[in-house]
Protein backbone atom coordinates (compact mmCIF):
# COMPACT_ATOMS: atom_id res chain seq x y z
CA UNK A 1 0.00 0.00 0.00
CA UNK A 2 1.27 3.60 -1.17
CA UNK A 3 1.48 5.87 1.88
CA UNK A 4 1.63 10.01 1.41
CA UNK A 5 5.28 9.66 2.48
CA UNK A 6 5.63 7.22 -0.71
CA UNK A 7 4.21 9.42 -3.11
CA UNK A 8 6.57 12.74 -1.68
CA UNK A 9 9.60 10.95 -2.83
CA UNK A 10 9.36 10.54 -6.53
CA UNK A 11 12.43 12.28 -8.27
CA UNK A 12 10.02 14.42 -10.74
CA UNK A 13 7.53 16.50 -11.03
CA UNK A 14 3.94 14.99 -10.30
CA UNK A 15 0.53 16.25 -10.16
CA UNK A 16 -1.60 14.11 -8.18
CA UNK A 17 -5.56 15.17 -8.52
CA UNK A 18 -7.86 14.00 -6.36
CA UNK A 19 -11.85 14.91 -6.06
CA UNK A 20 -12.58 18.68 -5.73
CA UNK A 21 -15.17 17.73 -2.37
CA UNK A 22 -12.33 15.85 -0.49
CA UNK A 23 -11.17 19.23 0.41
CA UNK A 24 -14.20 20.45 1.74
CA UNK A 25 -14.41 17.35 3.88
CA UNK A 26 -13.11 16.07 7.49
CA UNK A 27 -10.07 14.28 4.93
CA UNK A 28 -8.75 17.74 4.43
CA UNK A 29 -6.18 18.02 7.15
CA UNK A 30 -5.00 14.41 6.91
CA UNK A 31 -4.36 14.89 3.18
CA UNK A 32 -2.39 18.15 4.56
CA UNK A 33 -0.25 16.55 6.78
CA UNK A 34 0.03 13.20 4.36
CA UNK A 35 1.74 15.55 1.43
CA UNK A 36 2.92 18.43 3.47
CA UNK A 37 1.20 20.94 1.82
CA UNK A 38 -2.46 22.18 1.28
CA UNK A 39 -4.00 20.82 -2.47
CA UNK A 40 -3.65 23.53 -4.86
CA UNK A 41 -7.60 24.27 -6.04
CA UNK A 42 -8.00 25.37 -9.49
CA UNK A 43 -11.49 27.07 -9.91
CA UNK A 44 -13.39 27.25 -13.10
CA UNK A 45 -13.34 29.95 -15.85
CA UNK A 46 -15.35 32.91 -14.28
CA UNK A 47 -17.57 33.42 -17.12
CA UNK A 48 -19.99 36.04 -14.89
CA UNK A 49 -18.83 37.86 -11.42
CA UNK A 50 -20.65 37.10 -7.93
CA UNK A 51 -23.26 39.63 -9.10
CA UNK A 52 -23.79 37.75 -11.83
CA UNK A 53 -22.46 40.57 -13.97
CA UNK A 54 -20.57 38.86 -17.32
CA UNK A 55 -17.09 38.80 -16.76
CA UNK A 56 -15.37 39.82 -20.06
CA UNK A 57 -12.31 38.50 -19.22
CA UNK A 58 -12.77 34.84 -18.69
CA UNK A 59 -15.27 34.89 -22.17
CA UNK A 60 -12.43 35.85 -24.03
CA UNK A 61 -10.30 33.42 -22.96
CA UNK A 62 -12.79 30.61 -23.51
CA UNK A 63 -13.61 32.37 -26.70
CA UNK A 64 -10.02 32.09 -28.10
CA UNK A 65 -9.39 27.86 -26.85
CA UNK A 66 -12.34 27.14 -29.04
CA UNK A 67 -11.02 29.25 -32.06
CA UNK A 68 -7.32 27.91 -30.58
CA UNK A 69 -9.24 24.41 -31.60
CA UNK A 70 -9.93 25.38 -34.89
CA UNK A 71 -6.77 27.61 -36.10
CA UNK A 72 -4.40 26.44 -33.75
CA UNK A 73 -1.57 27.95 -36.18
CA UNK A 74 -2.34 31.35 -35.80
CA UNK A 75 -1.95 33.76 -33.37
CA UNK A 76 -4.89 34.85 -31.41
CA UNK A 77 -5.67 38.20 -33.04
CA UNK A 78 -5.14 36.23 -36.55
CA UNK A 79 -8.21 33.97 -34.91
CA UNK A 80 -10.57 36.59 -34.12
CA UNK A 81 -11.74 37.48 -37.34
CA UNK A 82 -12.05 33.92 -38.23
CA UNK A 83 -15.29 33.17 -36.00
CA UNK A 84 -18.14 33.63 -38.00
CA UNK A 85 -16.21 30.52 -40.08
CA UNK A 86 -17.27 28.63 -36.65
CA UNK A 87 -20.30 29.96 -35.73
CA UNK A 88 -22.95 31.70 -37.77
CA UNK A 89 -22.92 34.97 -35.62
CA UNK A 90 -19.68 35.78 -32.43
CA UNK A 91 -22.78 36.00 -30.01
CA UNK A 92 -23.46 32.20 -30.83
CA UNK A 93 -19.87 31.71 -29.42
CA UNK A 94 -20.20 33.71 -26.67
CA UNK A 95 -23.31 32.05 -25.50
CA UNK A 96 -21.23 28.86 -25.90
CA UNK A 97 -18.93 29.92 -23.49
CA UNK A 98 -21.36 31.87 -21.11
CA UNK A 99 -23.52 28.44 -20.59
CA UNK A 100 -19.98 26.51 -19.69
CA UNK A 101 -19.41 28.08 -16.81
CA UNK A 102 -16.68 28.28 -16.82
CA UNK A 103 -16.12 24.22 -17.31
CA UNK A 104 -13.69 23.03 -20.11
CA UNK A 105 -15.24 19.61 -20.33
CA UNK A 106 -18.75 21.17 -20.27
CA UNK A 107 -18.07 23.83 -23.03
CA UNK A 108 -16.19 20.95 -25.25
CA UNK A 109 -19.32 18.51 -24.76
CA UNK A 110 -21.59 21.08 -26.05
CA UNK A 111 -19.51 22.13 -29.29
CA UNK A 112 -18.87 18.59 -29.78
CA UNK A 113 -22.96 17.85 -29.64
CA UNK A 114 -23.12 20.38 -32.37
CA UNK A 115 -20.90 19.44 -34.65
CA UNK A 116 -22.25 16.04 -34.72
CA UNK A 117 -25.33 17.82 -35.81
CA UNK A 118 -24.09 20.49 -38.36
CA UNK A 119 -20.81 21.61 -40.19
CA UNK A 120 -19.65 25.05 -39.13
CA UNK A 121 -20.70 27.79 -39.01
CA UNK A 122 -22.88 26.37 -36.45
CA UNK A 123 -26.28 28.02 -35.66
CA UNK A 124 -27.60 29.35 -32.13
CA UNK A 125 -30.56 27.05 -32.49
CA UNK A 126 -28.36 24.19 -32.69
CA UNK A 127 -26.49 25.17 -29.89
CA UNK A 128 -29.92 26.00 -27.79
CA UNK A 129 -30.85 22.38 -28.61
CA UNK A 130 -27.74 21.13 -26.97
CA UNK A 131 -27.66 23.28 -23.93
CA UNK A 132 -31.67 22.01 -24.15
CA UNK A 133 -30.50 18.18 -23.69
CA UNK A 134 -27.94 19.25 -20.76
CA UNK A 135 -30.27 20.96 -19.20
CA UNK A 136 -32.70 18.00 -18.77
CA UNK A 137 -30.23 15.47 -18.02
CA UNK A 138 -29.37 17.52 -14.99
CA UNK A 139 -32.78 18.34 -13.90
CA UNK A 140 -33.79 14.56 -14.40
CA UNK A 141 -30.63 13.55 -12.18
CA UNK A 142 -32.00 16.20 -8.88
CA UNK A 143 -33.03 14.49 -5.38
CA UNK A 144 -36.40 16.72 -4.39
CA UNK A 145 -34.06 17.83 -1.40
CA UNK A 146 -31.00 19.12 -3.36
CA UNK A 147 -33.69 21.67 -4.83
CA UNK A 148 -33.13 23.52 -1.65
CA UNK A 149 -29.48 23.47 -1.76
CA UNK A 150 -29.20 24.76 -4.70
CA UNK A 151 -31.73 27.61 -3.58
CA UNK A 152 -29.28 28.67 -1.10
CA UNK A 153 -26.18 28.58 -3.37
CA UNK A 154 -28.05 30.87 -6.07
CA UNK A 155 -29.20 33.37 -3.04
CA UNK A 156 -25.88 33.16 -0.84
CA UNK A 157 -23.03 32.15 -3.49
CA UNK A 158 -21.88 29.76 -0.93
CA UNK A 159 -23.58 26.52 1.16
CA UNK A 160 -22.33 24.20 4.10
CA UNK A 161 -21.95 21.30 4.62
CA UNK A 162 -20.04 17.99 3.96
CA UNK A 163 -22.69 16.22 2.64
CA UNK A 164 -23.77 19.20 0.56
CA UNK A 165 -20.61 19.59 -1.13
CA UNK A 166 -20.02 16.30 -2.40
CA UNK A 167 -23.44 16.10 -4.09
CA UNK A 168 -23.58 19.57 -5.61
CA UNK A 169 -20.12 19.56 -6.66
CA UNK A 170 -19.70 16.03 -7.73
CA UNK A 171 -22.79 16.13 -10.00
CA UNK A 172 -21.81 19.24 -11.76
CA UNK A 173 -24.74 21.62 -10.19
CA UNK A 174 -22.64 23.61 -8.91
CA UNK A 175 -19.09 25.04 -10.04
CA UNK A 176 -16.25 26.91 -7.57
CA UNK A 177 -14.81 30.19 -8.89
CA UNK A 178 -12.52 32.27 -6.75
CA UNK A 179 -12.26 36.25 -7.14
CA UNK A 180 -10.30 39.36 -5.44
CA UNK A 181 -12.32 38.38 -2.16
CA UNK A 182 -11.69 34.56 -2.46
CA UNK A 183 -14.20 31.73 -3.12
CA UNK A 184 -17.56 31.37 -3.98
CA UNK A 185 -20.13 29.14 -5.91
CA UNK A 186 -22.39 29.77 -8.52
CA UNK A 187 -24.72 27.65 -10.31
CA UNK A 188 -24.14 25.53 -12.89
CA UNK A 189 -25.37 27.99 -15.80
CA UNK A 190 -27.50 25.28 -17.54
CA UNK A 191 -29.20 24.90 -14.60
CA UNK A 192 -29.39 28.01 -13.57
CA UNK A 193 -31.67 28.98 -16.41
CA UNK A 194 -34.07 25.68 -15.07
CA UNK A 195 -37.50 27.30 -14.65
CA UNK A 196 -37.28 25.78 -11.12
CA UNK A 197 -34.73 27.89 -10.06
CA UNK A 198 -35.77 31.37 -11.46
CA UNK A 199 -36.76 34.13 -9.07
CA UNK A 200 -40.91 34.79 -9.62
Amino acid sequence: MIRGEDLRHFKCHVVYTLPLVLTFSKSSGPIRDQFGDQPKILPMVRVQNRDGIRHEGGIALLRQMVLARAFSTLTPSEREPLIEQIFDHPDTCDRLCTISGGHIRNLLILLYGCLQKQDPPLSRDTLEEMITLQRDTLLNSLKPEEWELLRQVKIQNAFTGEEGYQVLLSSLLVFRYRDEKGDWFGLNPILAEASQLKTP
